[in-house]
Parts: C-alpha cells; sequence; structure tokens
C-alpha cells in the first residue's frame, strides 16, 4: 500500500511523483473568522506564539521531494535526531524576520527573497488549511494551489455546514439547530430554554471556532438571554445581518473520536483512519492509536466517510478532511460532531504512525507542558529523557514530532510556556502509561533547573 505522502498527492493533483509546498498555518479559521460575529474570547500572546510555530508539524509530513514553508529554522540537533531515525527531510525555506504572533504564509508574503525563490520551483501549494492569505501567496509565488478556493474551504469548514450536512444525510446528531440569523437563534434559545429547565445543558458554537474557542455552555435561561442580547447588539451595531451559530443539546458521552478521509479531486473518497482523543482533567491532550471501537462502530464511520465525501466533493471540495465524533455511554455512535475539512493534528501523526509503529504496538500521540525562563536545546532534552527517546522502528519511547514550539514563547515573554510534541510508542497501555509519567517527572525536574 502507498504511504500517505504518495495517496495524498495522488488525491490532490493526480499525480503521486509531485512535488508540494507545505504551510503549517495552524487555526487558520481565525482568518476564516475575520468579519463573522463571535463570542467573547481571550487569548494570550504567547500562547499564539506556540501556535503559530506548530508550522514545524510539516516537515514530518513531506516527502523528500516536497518543500517546507517554516517560520525558524529547526534545532539542528533536532534534525539529526530525525535523520538518525531514517527520516528522509524535505526541502526547508525558512522565512527571513518571522513575527511571533504571524502565521507562516503572513510570514512568507512578508518576505521577498522568499516569495521568489519559491516562485522557481516547479510544485503545488497545500496548506494545513486554505484561507484568503494562501491564495495570496499562490498568487504572489505563482504556485497553483492542490486545494479548492479559500471560499469553498471556508464553506464546508463552518459548523452551521456540517449540522446540516448530517442532517440531509440522516445521520445522528444532538438535539440542535444551525442558525443563519438572529431571527433564527431566538427561535433555537426558545426552543432549546426546555431543555435548560429540565437541567441539561446547552452549547452555543461559533460557526468557525477551534480549539475550544467560540463556545458557550449555558445552564440558566438567564445566561442564555444575556448572551442572545449579546449577539443580537453585536449584530444591529455591525449593520452584518448574517451570523452563523449552532445550538446543541449537551449530551453524554464515553469516549470522543477523530477520524480522517481524503477526498481526490475525482470525489473518490478513500478512509485514513480513526483515533480515540487522549483526555486530561476534560481536557484534549493528544490521540491514542488505534481507537478502542468494535468492528461494527469502524464500519459505521467508514460509511459516514463515504457518505460525506460525496457530499463535500458534489460542494467543490477535495483534499484532508478530519471529523469529530463521539461514543455514548451505551457504545452508540454520533458520528459526525463537526467536519474539519483540513489538515487535522492527526493528519501529521499519519506517517510517523506507519513507519514506526508496528503491529501489536499502540501509539499515543500528546504534547508535554513547559514552564522555562531560558530556551532549551534539543540534546538537552534528549539527555534529560535518555532512554525513553524512541531509537528505532519497533522500539518503545517517545518519537518527537515538533520542537519548534518548546522555545516558541521565549520571543514573547520572559518566563514562557512552551510544548513538547510526540508519539509515544509501546507494547501496551500500562507500558506507555509507565513511560509518560517518567518523562513527565524529568520534564518538570528540568522546568526548575
Amino acid at each position: 500500500m502507498d504511504d500517505f505522502n504518495t495517496r495524498l498527492k495522488r488525491a490532490v493533483v493526480g499525480e503521486p511523483d509531485t512535488s508540494l509546498v507545505f504551510l503549517g498555518n495552524f487555526e487558520v479559521e481565525e482568518q476564516w473568522a475575520r468579519g463573522e460575529h463571535t463570542l467573547p474570547r481571550v487569548s494570550a500572546a504567547g500562547g499564539s506564539a506556540v501556535v503559530n510555530h506548530m508550522d514545524e508539524f510539516a516537515l514530518l509530513l513531506a516527502g523528500e521531494d516536497d518543500h517546507v514553508v517554516l517560520k525558524t529554522a529547526p534545532d539542528a540537533d533536532y534534525l539529526d535526531y530525525l535523520v538518525g531515525l531514517g527520516i528522509a527531510l524535505p526541502t526547508l525555506h525558512v522565512v527571513a524576520g518571522q513575527d511571533p504572533l504571524r502565521n507562516v504564509t503572513e510570514d512568507a508574503l512578508a518576505d521577498p527573497e522568499l516569495i521568489a525563490r519559491l516562485a522557481g520551483l516547479d510544485a503545488h501549494l497545500t496548506a494545513h488549511g486554505v484561507s484568503e492569505v494562501e491564495e495570496r501567496l499562490a498568487a504572489a509565488t505563482g504556485l497553483p494551489l492542490a486545494t479548492p478556493d479559500a471560499a469553498t474551504c471556508k464553506a464546508v469548514n463552518s459548523k452551521v455546514y456540517s449540522r446540516r450536512a448530517a442532517d440531509e444525510l440522516g445521520l445522528r446528531q444532538p438535539t440542535g439547530w444551525a442558525c443563519d440569523t438572529v431571527e433564527q437563534l431566538e427561535a433555537a434559545f426558545a426552543a432549546a430554554a426546555g431543555l435548560v429547565e429540565r437541567g441539561e445543558k446547552v452549547v452555543v458554537k461559533e460557526a468557525l471556532g477551534v480549539s475550544g474557542k467560540g463556545i458557550a455552555v449555558l445552564e440558566s435561561p438567564r445566561r442564555m438571554d444575556r448572551l442572545f442580547r449579546m449577539i443580537a447588539k453585536q449584530v444591529e451595531k455591525s449593520g452584518q445581518p448574517r451570523i452563523a451559530f449552532c445550538v446543541e443539546n449537551w449530551v453524554a458521552k464515553k469516549t470522543d473520536l477523530n477520524y480522517q478521509f481524503t477526498v481526490g479531486r475525482d470525489g473518490v473518497t478513500n478512509f485514513d483512519f480513526v483515533k480515540e482523543l487522549y483526555t486530561e482533567g476534560g481536557v484534549h491532550k493528544g490521540h491514542r492509536m488505534p481507537a478502542r471501537l468494535s468492528g461494527k462502530q469502524v464500519d459505521e464511520l467508514v460509511h459516514t466517510a463515504s457518505l460525506l465525501g460525496k457530499k463535500l466533493a458534489a460542494d467543490g471540495y477535495f483534499g484532508v478532511v478530519g471529523v469529530d465524533a463521539m461514543v455514548d455511554p451505551d457504545d452508540g455512535l454520533y458520528p459526525v460532531v463537526e467536519i474539519n475539512a483540513r489538515n487535522n493534528m492527526s493528519t501529521y501523526q499519519v506517517p510517523l504512525q506507519e513507519r514506526f509503529v508496528d503491529a501489536g504496538q499502540i501509539a499515543l500521540a500528546r504534547h508535554y507542558p513547559l514552564r522555562l525562563t531560558g530556551e532549551l536545546g534539543f540534546a538537552t532534552v534528549r539527555k534529560a529523557l535518555d532512554g525513553l527517546v524512541l531509537e528505532q522502528r519497533g522500539g518503545t519511547g517517545l518519537l518527537v514530532n515538533n520542537f519548534a514550539t518548546v522555545n516558541a514563547g521565549s520571543r514573547v515573554d520572559g518566563a514562557f510556556d512552551g510544548r513538547l510534541y510526540g508519539i509515544l510508542v509501546g507494547t501496551s497501555d500500562e507500558q506507555i502509561a509507565a513511560v509518560d509519567a517518567e518523562i513527565t517527572t524529568r520534564l518538570a525536574e528540568e522546568d526548575r533547573r
């Protein structure tokens, strides 16, 4: 079977031996949401810097004949580690004068020399997700996009689109309403009030919220009324009557899932995987692979992916699609919580999973938070985690798949928060839990130095 890089190229370009230029413009939803009505939100500069440096994930999605645009040059010792694992790296293009608060595409647009270098490539441009900013870079470089246009990408990534697509296809989802107007939102809140009065929770979602932003959980009629009045006032003041929110019942669940399929330019859908989300204290921290599902449950997700793929293709979309789903307490599925028609965190794990996780092994992709007062090199981290870092296929340990996020916040704050991303590989959940605990302990000791 072809590897994921080859399958992706065949789907989005039609030629498996083409070259792609990858952009890891994470949280592209922030671009799509500009000009849209939103819920109150808070974001920290340091957190934005870390998200923007997640662009380094693209390094391991690309193949040897591909190109990756990065905000900063990767740690040399980290690159040596990857080469030592037998990974053939793509050609790297590092922007000049990166701004921690800009994503990689915005940095690239501000670098005329980089634009000139990219313009000389025989390649297609691809991205985590495509907005108007990526379209501008494609136009500036002359590189054709290996994606639909930004308007299509934004439309199919709306939670309103997800909800209505699931309704159209007859797929199970929580009781809820998709709203384009204030009148529809008022009617949805009136209907949802009955759920709240029975002691249930209601969640309001921005159509283009991401990473837990743009969500409000309501448990009282008073809060519902306050939120509605705030949105209505915002709409009246803006003169922009169109809104995009979903109102849904907050249902009980046993497990969160993420599954992925790829829609080709020819409309053919390929099911890639399903993973189980790993949580700590109710917060998503990563993915367990494989997901602990029955064959019947997997078959239902594969069938759902086929239905969604046909719907997306008919609406002009092709490329990677990630879908969030849930298992209820009785093992039934909510097969579509939302559609993310773009790369997902789990997308970047696939090439490493294919190469380093053997049959009979399991893997846990997660990140480790760090609180630092100075930059930390990969060699120092590798030494601190001696005996716990994966060194070869079939082994046990942590395979680091992004190191740029460790030091990203240093360019914004004095003391700063960083994240070390990796994939834990082992033969059992117990073994992985033991390695995870030891890594956490050693990194905490490094924090205190």
